[in-house]
C-alpha cells in the first residue's frame, strides 16, 4: 500500500509543484529531489536583488560526493560548494583576490555529472 500511495504521490508532484510555482511556492528549475537548503537558497537568492552574473545552483559529483556549487556573485564574494546536507565544503573560486580557498583546488578539474538545477531568469 506505501508503495501505491508512493507511487500517486510521484505521479501528482509536478503537478502540483507547478501550480504551486505559479503562485511562488515551488522554485522554478527546482526538482522533487532537491534538498531542502537548495529550495531555500533558490527562494534566499529570488528575494534579493539580481546579482552581476545572475545567481545560478548546479549539481556535480565530486570526490565520490553528490555536491551543490554555487558560482561568485560578483569579484569579491566567493563562490560556494556544498555537500549534500548543505555544508559549506570550500571556496573554489571568487573572493577579493579571485582565487579559491585552497580547500578544494581540484573541484573544477574533477567534477563530473553537471546539472543545472537553477539561474535566475530576472533581468537587472
Amino acid at each position: 500500500m506505501t508503495r501505491d500511495i508512493n507511487l500517486e504521490l510521484h505521479r501528482w508532484l509536478p503537478v502540483v509543484c507547478g501550480v504551486a510555482a505559479l503562485a511562488g511556492g515551488c522554485a522554478p528549475g527546482s526538482s522533487p529531489e532537491s534538498p531542502a537548503f537548495v529550495v531555500q537558497l533558490i527562494e534566499r537568492m529570488k528575494a534579493a536583488p539580481v546579482a552581476n552574473p545572475p545567481g545560478s545552483i548546479w549539481r556535480y559529483q565530486y570526490q565520490g560526493r553528490e555536491v551543490y556549487y554555487v558560482p561568485p556573485a560578483c569579484c569579491d564574494v566567493p563562490s560556494e560548494l556544498l555537500d549534500a546536507d548543505g555544508t559549506l565544503i570550500c571556496s573554489p573560486d571568487g573572493g577579493l583576490t579571485g582565487a579559491w580557498d585552497g580547500k578544494c583546488p581540484d573541484f573544477f578539474a574533477k567534477r563530473t555529472d553537471e546539472l543545472r538545477l537553477w539561474h535566475d531568469t530576472r533581468r537587472q
